[in-house]
């Protein structure tokens, strides 16, 4: 993955306003990130940059570049577990052991599943929570017919604004593997 982020390093003191014992002296570690416009006509620069600032304090022994690369995957996975949080992970623990494997079991499986589907769906669906995922490709607006009870077909609204993402995801779950 290519990124123009840039990367700075500094010593930084926290909780200055407090007394000596409670201050803390470790590295804040800068990483900033151009903000591309994308409303800008394409070969136009830009007059001023904007950036987006993403800081770390940490006093990890790693060195700066790896430290950050540390804290970018660690916010990864703690994402991943406020998105179990909100969804089927709410119901831990429940005080029955097999009530909570199967929560588990079942969280696993639909994380697994509208992460996927977020993929095939679209490059905006591959990045959004599963709260998102679920709101946009799993709660269809649409209205079901079917043809003298052989054939099942959902008619979707006109001014659906994910229908694009959703037809992709169907094409992509449905297309029959091509022979070689």
């Amino acid at each position: 993955m290519v990124s123009d982020a840039e990367v700075a390093e500094t010593e930084y003191t926290a909780f200055t306003g407090r007394k000596k014992a409670e201050q803390v002296t470790a590295r804040l570690i800068a990483r900033r990130v151009r903000r591309l416009n994308p409303q800008a006509a394409t070969g136009q620069g830009e007059l001023f940059d904007s950036w987006r600032y993403h800081p770390v304090f940490t006093n990890s022994p790693f060195g700066m570049l790896q430290a950050e690369l540390h804290h970018r995957q660690h916010a990864v996975v703690e994402q991943a577990i406020v998105d179990g949080k909100s969804s089927a992970l709410a119901h831990l623990p429940s005080g029955n052991f097999q009530a909570n494997a199967a929560w588990l079991a079942l969280w696993a499986m639909s994380h697994n599943l509208l992460r996927a589907a977020g993929a095939l769906a679209s490059a905006f669906h591959a990045k959004d929570t599963t709260a998102t995922l679920r709101a946009h490709l799993v709660h269809v607006p649409a209205r079901l017919a079917r043809t003298a009870r052989i054939k099942l077909t959902a008619h979707l609204s006109a001014n659906w604004p994910w229908q694009g993402a959703y037809q992709d995801l169907f094409e992509a779950v449905h297309h029959s593997p091509s022979t070689p």
